[in-house]
């Protein structure tokens, strides 16, 4: 907003509401199941569910990222985080996959939460632009995720 005036805040954005809407309804139904073995295979189907739902370049990308994370990093848990595939330790999230789709940008990314040791130096990527997911790229994620884990 600006000093002068001219700017007014519009609020949230449609995408970003659903967004809200969507990880509220996450805890709810997360506080709703019974037993954490029951959580782990309901939270994957989640997830599974979701990426076969996104368009199909998102989906694609989805697909094989989430084949990459669940096999490098078998202590990732799968889980939905405002209605995107995320991956987490403990319950808390380490790494997403934001479709492109998801908030209509050029291009889908992979994030990394704090709790990622990805810390080179005083400055580092925590967020990588996806186009398309490659085996350069499914090699790159493989280390960033196990990076992460270290």
């Amino acid at each position: 907003m600006s000093s002068t005036g001219n700017s007014t805040y519009e609020g949230f954005t449609a995408e970003e509401r659903a967004a809200m809407k969507e990880h509220a309804q996450e805890r709810k139904k997360a506080a709703r199941r019974s037993s954490r073995a029951d959580k782990a295979a309901q939270d994957q189907r989640d997830v599974l569910a979701k990426i076969a739902e996104m368009p199909e370049s998102d989906r694609i990308m989805a697909e094989r990222l989430h084949a990459v994370i669940t096999a490098g990093a078998p202590a990732l848990a799968p889980k939905l985080w405002y209605g995107m595939p995320a991956y987490a330790l403990d319950g808390k999230i380490v790494c997403h996959f934001q479709p492109a789709a998801k908030f209509g940008t050029r291009y889908a990314t992979l994030g990394f939460s704090d709790l990622a040791n990805l810390d080179d130096g005083p400055m580092w990527a925590a967020a990588f632009a996806l186009t398309e997911v490659t085996a350069e790229v499914e090699a790159r994620v493989g280390a960033l995720v196990e990076q992460a884990m270290s």
